[in-house]
């Protein structure tokens, strides 16, 4: 069997036996639920769940579990005339998944924004022809199942396609990740952002080290943030879950949430 943790939703390599903790859930980051450290398997959950889907706007879909599992992020299915991405992961991935979107082009590629949705990555590449999954090389280290379709970035950006661009934040962890779509909101831009810029109930965005902990990002990091994403124009964000989308002015909210959370912290 191939173990997955059921708070963060990673999976683990094929053992006999189940691992005795998850390190990303131990980290200060996450946590291990009051009940302890729980299991489940790929085969367990598509018993009791379905992924559901949303279009947002043209070429760019929602993907999400119900019922909710683990951390409750959504994907997103970019399709590009340059092949098909899958921004950040979910760990269920089924048949019914796998033929909607080979029925759409497939997967040229992944890229995922940080560890927390790294999930069941290499069984979503293995699914669309082993796709090469873009991870950031400064979470090497939290790889729990390494795979050949894992390829390792190191730089400040890396281009997936025309107009689709990886760029390196840091922040909630040291490889965040958030990527640049030129094509987004009738060309006028989009970020789609994992939680690396936190759209919050007020359409502001905000930064963390920890969510679920309430540990802050120092100055200097979300300073960090606001420059590596500075060169690029966007209108929309797309979050990490399905309502949080800042639909229009995003560059401007980012640049009044980074002031706002600056004060406040200072």
């Amino acid at each position: 069997m191939k173990p997955i943790c059921k708070a963060c939703g990673t999976q683990f390599p094929e053992s006999a036996a189940l691992p005795v903790s998850c390190p990303i859930c131990c980290d200060t980051r996450q946590f291990v639920s009051k009940f302890g450290q729980e299991w489940t398997t790929l085969e367990q959950l598509r018993r009791g769940h379905r992924n559901s889907f949303r279009q947002y706007e043209p070429n760019l879909i929602g993907i999400g579990t119900v019922p909710e599992f683990a951390i409750g992020q959504r994907a997103l299915f970019l399709r590009t005339p340059h092949g098909n991405f899958l921004w950040d992961c979910i760990t269920l991935i089924d048949d019914a998944t796998v033929e909607l979107i080979a029925g759409l082009g497939g997967l040229r590629g992944i890229a995922i924004s940080h560890p927390h949705y790294y999930s069941a990555m290499l069984e979503w590449s293995a699914a669309f022809d082993n796709a090469p999954i873009f991870l950031h090389a400064a979470d090497r280290e939290w790889v729990m199942r390494i795979g050949n379709a894992i390829q390792f970035w190191e730089e400040a950006q890396h281009e997936l396609a025309p107009g689709v661009i990886l760029i390196h934040c840091g922040g909630h962890f040291a490889g965040g990740t958030v990527l640049h779509w030129a094509a987004a909101a009738e060309g006028r831009g989009g970020l789609l952002s994992g939680d690396i810029l936190q759209i919050g109930p007020d359409g502001m965005v905000s930064f963390m080290f920890s969510y679920p902990n309430l540990i802050p990002l120092p100055a200097r990091a979300v300073k960090r943030i606001a420059q590596a994403i500075a060169p690029f124009t966007y209108e929309r964000i797309y979050g990490a879950w399905w309502e949080r989308v800042v639909e229009s002015d995003g560059q401007a909210i980012v640049e009044k949430s980074v002031t706002r959370y600056l004060e406040a912290i200072q």
